[in-house]
């Protein structure tokens, strides 16, 4: 017998969501906002293996902890003001691991609303982009060092 279903997709069970989710390779999590504070009550196991933290070690902390002090950096404006409104974000953040080691993280945070339009929750989608943002910087490096090789070259032929 067919279900019409106009406004969602056919419901799938909870397990298969976790396992849906836990097969990611990006890192996912659920954070609640609590004042100023996004305290984590969900993370997959992607995130566990991108930041080395286990779920028991950070769960009910503010995602924060992934910066170290490290809090000035530009992509943090962007995720701050979309909380700040509500809406989505998706920036390029320095991240830490549990034993200290960077990588550069690409966080896609959604709002989850309840039906009364109230946000309840946040969605944060991590990706491992260290290889991608390693070689821009090389290139953006070679660029400069070819830059300054022409003005050299330039200025010895007048």
């Amino acid at each position: 017998m067919a279900t019409d279903y106009p406004d969602e997709q056919a419901p799938i069970s909870l397990e298969l969501l976790k396992k849906a989710v836990d097969a990611s390779n990006d890192g996912i999590v659920i954070a609640e906002q609590e004042g100023d504070d996004n305290i984590l009550i969900y993370v997959n196991r992607a995130f566990e293996r991108l930041t080395g933290y286990k779920a028991d070690e950070i769960l009910y902390q503010d995602c924060r902890f992934l910066q170290a002090g490290d809090r000035t950096q530009t992509g943090l404006v962007g995720i701050r003001d979309a909380i700040e409104k509500g809406v989505s974000s998706r920036e390029i953040l320095r991240n830490y691991r549990k034993d200290g080691s960077v990588f550069w993280n690409e966080l896609s945070i959604s709002p989850v609303y309840n039906e009364q339009d109230q946000l309840m929750y946040y969605i944060g989608v991590q990706k491992d982009v260290t290889a991608q943002v390693e070689a821009e910087e090389r290139a953006a490096k070679a660029e400069r060092e070819l830059a300054e090789l022409k003005a050299s070259l330039g200025a010895k032929d007048a």
